[in-house]
Parts: structure tokens; C-alpha cells; sequence
């Protein structure tokens, strides 16, 4: 004690004094080294009194000011201190930190001295939360709702805005057709005579898509799928980038069974068909043929009366092909196509693949707006930084606008087919969106076999729809057809069916594709899938349904005809009952002392109260007692006690009617 006062009256030894001293500046806790350096002498010891005052006594404001102390690991700017702000709702802990300008650290520290210590700077917080912290703070906080990007975007797609200049764009045309009726040959003709900026060259298989320009220097852009299958993948991804569709078929052969798919797809696509007659310049061609077999599938010649232009055309000779590209840009000028440049760019990605050297390739078509290198886009669950844009001849290019097809670098992953690509402002959005899309399309892939088309089960259980979309896959035109003409007298009100499709030979890519985009049922009447298109449809979540013995087919279909039909329901009596006398118990009820005057009353039954030959409503079977025990029925002659559900109001001589509700399957032919 004397020792102590000595001390603070600065009477001890000098040595005691310097070694409290030292004592009392040594930092503790665990793996602090056990010498450190203090005070050696008075004047030390004076200067770390007077050096100001102590951390706790310093105002939050100059805390802030100064930077947070030694611990802050963010200075903020007093600039950034707000009285107001307004953020999007809702937002998180380091969101709001950033627009009222205050530490996330003070925040998270508000809702730890209320109790929430589940907080930190990535918690979503309330209106009220965000609030409550920006009002302690000295923010006045105001809402506004968040903008979902994806709902921007999709803005884009549906028109363009009014203040945009614009002007006529290129027709994007897609050439389908039966694989040995010239489709190539065409495709040649077109590329050699008219390509863009009179460039020579093979055309590769792997290109997707090129501009050619007619005599009077407009041009036009053509989408050169390998078949009907690649149009119809990009169709059942909501990638419907057509304007116009060639149909190639061969005058000396008529249509075809892919040829018949072919106005499948451009049908579906909802778009303008022409028809180019090829093998024009061949003896034994038949346009009469030709149009009558057109006609049999619902395209109508001109020279018949109908709006379906067919031209004439020798993609071998190179005759009729400016006749053909005079028809395209008819066609182009009716639908009215416009196009605008100064806006964010949009468009399709036909195909994507990884190069050597380049990195993952994006072989697109823009829409609208112009596309540049250095934009930042998205590119359905892929994302990146545009780093070179080339032709269909891999020249180099600065830009590219509406219609023009270009192959992008740049992207982090190659792209899915079929998917659309958007020029965002920032990065991070186009980071953030592809993540997004990426985690939903996991999560689709997890449920695809519940999400995709649907089963004859699933229908026969009782699903909603009430159309059966069908495609019909046979051995022979006659087994197609009389399938065809079988599944057509299913007739009903409220159900019915609808071919997509029809036509022999096994079961390929493209009718799963078909499939897959309307959820449609493929039968397989004595054919099988090829490999290819079971693993599509197994990836596609699309049955494919095969049948040896035709009336097995017809009975699975009326059965899933008749699983949409709603059931009659029916009332059956089982049994009467008279109330003798009622009891008025507590907490539980009023309870009917009973005599079952006929039938059965069943625990499960239903029950009319009747009074005065008026059935006053209908009620459950609360519970059914003989004596002192619970019974499932009580038959006539006996008597019970029953009490009825959320129904107090019974009364001596009420007549009590007992039923039960059957449902009865409704066929086709009821």
C-alpha cells in the first residue's frame, strides 16, 4: 500500500516506477511476444499522457472522418457523408454502406446492439431494417424498386424505341430443304455470284451465315443450316431470328419426307415461305408435281390462286437466281423490316465453338444495334469482353449492325445455339446475369424430367392440358396414314388432338426438337430411334413411345384422351337416420342421440340435414358413437350418437341422410 501511494505521490524508486510502467503497456492475449517495447524513462511516460485524448472518448463523426482508427480497413471520404440517400429494394449490408456513405461495420454493429448478430455485409436486410440503421446513422433513406435486368432485356427484344432512327434492314432468310434436292448447290451459287464486298472463296461446312448483295446494292443475309434439325433447335429455344424461309425443292422430285418436316418447322415459325423450285434446267422435271404436292401440305402456289410464291430456279446453271433474290426482297419490303444502329446491340447466336488459337467463338447474327469491339455482353449463361469481330471469311472487323452476321471472341465459355446475346454498359452486370442464368439452368437440368414434355401417364393422371399434341413416326405411308386417320375420329368437346407431324422412317433429332419446343408425345409405330435422337430426347426430357401392334397405340390414346375428362361425380345414399334428442356438451359440441331408420351410416359418409322436407346444408361426420365407443358404421335398427362438423344447430326430429360421392370415368363415347 505504501509502496502503491509512493507511486502516485511520485515518491518510488525510479526503477519500481519504470517497471509499472512497462507492466501496464505490455499487450496480452494469446501469442504476444512477451517483451515489447515501452517507456524507458518520466518525459515517455509524459508524452503518451499528454499525446490526446483516448480512443473512447473520440466522437463517431471524427472517427469516421479519421478514417475508422487503426483497425479501419475503409476510409471514407467525409465528402461521402450523406443526410439523404435512396438505394433499391431490397439491399444489402454493403449496398447500403456505400450509399449513405457510413462503414458497413457500424451497420452490422446496430443490428448486434439489438439482438440480430446473424448479420453481415452480404445479409439482405428489409425496408424496415435498411431504415431503422440509416436513421441511427443520421440517413434519411428512401426506396425504389429494384430493376430486374432480365425484364430489360426482354424489353429489347419486343420493339424498338420511338426515338430511334431507323431505317431498312437486311432480311435474315433461312434455306431449308431435302438434303439432295441442290440446298448446296444453291447455297454455293448464291455465295460465289453475290458475296459481300466481292470477296472468292470455299465456303466451309461450318459456317453459319453470310450476305450476298443484289444488282442494286442491297443486301441480304442467309442462315445456312445443314438441314431441317439445326432450324429446329433454335426454334424450341425461343430463337426465332427468321424473316423469310427458302423451302429448295426439286422439280424432278417432288416434296419429300424431310422436305415435309421442313414446312413443319417454318409453319411453326410463324414467318413467309418461298418455295424454290430447283433442277429447273432437268427433262424430267415436273412443276405440276411439284405444286400439287405443295398443295397436300398446306402451301398454296400463286400460280394456283394461293400466296405462296414459287420461283423457278438451276442453282447448277446459275438461272433464276436473281429472280429468286428479287422475290426475297419483295417479300422483305411487305413485312416492313426496320432496323436501328445507335442503341445497345442484340441478337442470336447460331452456333458456338472452340477455336485453337481464338478461344470460344460466338457465331451470331446482330438484330439491332450496333456491336463493337470492347462491348460487354452476355451470351445466354456466358459472358465477356469483345476482343475481335470477324466475317464469314474470318476478315477482321470494327463494328457490326442490324442483320449482320459476325463471329465474336472474347466470351469466358463457348455459347449454347440458339441463345440470345446483349451489349451491356458494365461488366459486372453481364457477370452477375450470367451466373444468374447458369444457377437456373443447373436447377432446370435437376427437374428437366418433370418440366419438359409431357407423358401419356402424366395425362392419363389428370393434367391440365386438354390438347395431346402427336407426332407420328410409321414403316409405311400406309400405317402412317391409317394412324393418322384412327387418331382423328377422337373426337370430343373438351379434348382432342393434334398432329404436328407425320411421316415414315425411324425417329430422328429433328422430331425430338419438334417435340421438345410443344410438348408433344413421338409415336413409333415399327421403327426405333436412331442413337442421336435418343440421347437427345432422354436430354430433352421428350417420350418417345413405340408400338408393334397397332390397336395397343389407339388404347393408350384414349386413355390419355379420357384421363383429360373431367369424372362425373355422384351421390350414393347409404343410409337414414332421426334425431331422438340432442346433447349440448362443452368444448366439444352438440351431440344427436340417434335411430338409424334404414341403410348404413358410415363414419366417412356425408350427411343432409333435413327439416321440414328442406335439406338445410351438408356437412362431415364429426364423430359416430355407440355408447362410450368409436364405430365406423351403425346399421339400421340401432341406435348412436353423431356429431356433425362445425354444425351446432341440430334439432330433435331433424332427419339425418348419410351419402357418399363416387366418381365415374367419362369415356369418349359417353
Amino acid at each position: 500500500v505504501k509502496l502503491g501511494a509512493d507511486f502516485l505521490t511520485g515518491n518510488a524508486p525510479l526503477s519500481q516506477r519504470l517497471k509499472q510502467a512497462e507492466r501496464r503497456d505490455r499487450p496480452s492475449g494469446p501469442g504476444t511476444p512477451r517483451r515489447v517495447s515501452g517507456p524507458t524513462n518520466l518525459n515517455d511516460m509524459r508524452q503518451r499522457r499528454n499525446r490526446g485524448p483516448k480512443r473512447g472518448n473520440v466522437s463517431p463523426e471524427d472517427r469516421i472522418r479519421k478514417g475508422g482508427g487503426r483497425r479501419s480497413k475503409r476510409r471514407i471520404d467525409p465528402a461521402d457523408l450523406k443526410s439523404e440517400a435512396t438505394v433499391e429494394s431490397p439491399v444489402t449490408v454493403r449496398e447500403l454502406s456505400e450509399a449513405i456513405g457510413r462503414p458497413a461495420k457500424d451497420i452490422i454493429s446496430f443490428f448486434w446492439r439489438h439482438g440480430d448478430m446473424g448479420k453481415n455485409v452480404n445479409a439482405l436486410l428489409t425496408d424496415d431494417e435498411a431504415m431503422e440503421a440509416s436513421l441511427e446513422l443520421g440517413v434519411e433513406l428512401s426506396f425504389k424498386d429494384r430493376v430486374d435486368l432480365e425484364d430489360v432485356l426482354a424489353d429489347r427484344l419486343e420493339s424498338l424505341p420511338e426515338d430511334l432512327e431507323v431505317f431498312e434492314r437486311p432480311p435474315i432468310i433461312t434455306i431449308l430443304g431435302h438434303v439432295d434436292h441442290g440446298k448446296t448447290t444453291l447455297v454455293d451459287t448464291l455465295r460465289k455470284s453475290r458475296v459481300v464486298d466481292d470477296e472468292a472463296g470455299g465456303i466451309t461446312q461450318h459456317i453459319a451465315a453470310y450476305q450476298v448483295e443484289a444488282e442494286d446494292g442491297r443486301r441480304l443475309t442467309f442462315v445456312d443450316t445443314p438441314g431441317h434439325a439445326a432450324f429446329g433447335a433454335m426454334r424450341a429455344r425461343g430463337a426465332d431470328v427468321t424473316d423469310i424461309i427458302v423451302l429448295v425443292v426439286a422439280a424432278d422430285g417432288g416434296v419429300m419426307p424431310q422436305t415435309v418436316e421442313s414446312i413443319a418447322h417454318a409453319k411453326e415459325a410463324g414467318v413467309p415461305i418461298v418455295v424454290a423450285m430447283n433442277k429447273m434446267d432437268l427433262p424430267d422435271a415436273n412443276p405440276e408435281k411439284v405444286y400439287t404436292d405443295l398443295t397436300q401440305h398446306g402451301l398454296q402456289p400463286q400460280e394456283w390462286g394461293g400466296d405462296t410464291e414459287v420461283v423457278g430456279v438451276s442453282a447448277l446453271k446459275g438461272e433464276g437466281i436473281d429472280d429468286l433474290l428479287e422475290t426475297l426482297l419483295l417479300t422483305a419490303e411487305i413485312e416492313e423490316l426496320q432496323g436501328a444502329e445507335d442503341m445497345a446491340a442484340h441478337g442470336v447466336c447460331l452456333e458456338g465453338f472452340r477455336d485453337e488459337g481464338r478461344g470460344p467463338i460466338a457465331w451470331a447474327i446482330v438484330q439491332q444495334g450496333t456491336l463493337q469491339i470492347g462491348d460487354n455482353i452476355v451470351c445466354g449463361d456466358t459472358f465477356g469482353r469483345v476482343r475481335a469481330l470477324y466475317d464469314e471469311n474470318d476478315n477482321e472487323l470494327e463494328f457490326a449492325g442490324p442483320s449482320t452476321p459476325v463471329k465474336i471472341t472474347g466470351l469466358q465459355e463457348v455459347p449454347r445455339a440458339g441463345v440470345h446475346f446483349f451489349q451491356l454498359d458494365e461488366i459486372d452486370e453481364a457477370r452477375e446475369l450470367a451466373e444468374r442464368r447458369d444457377d437456373v439452368r443447373l436447377k432446370e437440368r435437376l427437374l428437366k424430367r418433370g418440366t419438359a414434355a409431357k407423358t401419356l401417364e402424366q395425362i392419363v393422371a389428370g393434367d391440365e392440358a386438354t390438347e395431346l399434341p402427336i407426332i407420328i413416326k410409321g414403316d409405311t405411308p400406309g400405317s402412317v396414314e391409317a394412324i393418322a386417320g384412327e387418331l382423328e375420329k377422337f373426337e370430343h368437346d373438351e379434348v382432342s388432338i393434334r398432329i404436328l407431324h407425320e411421316d415414315i422412317g425411324g425417329v430422328n433429332e429433328s422430331d425430338v426438337y419438334l417435340a421438345a419446343s410443344s410438348g408433344a408425345t413421338i409415336l413409333a409405330f415399327q421403327v426405333i430411334p436412331d442413337d442421336a435422337a435418343a440421347a437427345l430426347a432422354d436430354k430433352e426430357g421428350v417420350e418417345i413411345r413405340r408400338y408393334s401392334i397397332i390397336y395397343e397405340l389407339f388404347d393408350d390414346i384414349r386413355n390419355a384422351l379420357e384421363g383429360l375428362l373431367e369424372p362425373e361425380r355422384r351421390e350414393v345414399p347409404t343410409g337414414r337416420a332421426i334425431v331422438l334428442q340432442t346433447f349440448s356438451i362443452s368444448r366439444i359440441g352438440t351431440v344427436a342421440g340417434c335411430r338409424i331408420l334404414g341403410g348404413t351410416i358410415e363414419r366417412n359418409n356425408r350427411m343432409h340435414v333435413i327439416r321440414d322436407q328442406t335439406v338445410v346444408g351438408s356437412y362431415s361426420i364429426g364423430s359416430l358413437r355407440r355408447e362410450k365407443d368409436d364405430v365406423k358404421e351403425v346399421r339400421e335398427g340401432m341406435e348412436c350418437g353423431i356429431r356433425l362438423e362445425n354444425f351446432n344447430d341440430v334439432k330433435e326430429g331433424d332427419l339425418l341422410e348419410g351419402y357418399r360421392i363416387e366418381e365415374i370415368a367419362r369415356t369418349l363415347d359417353s
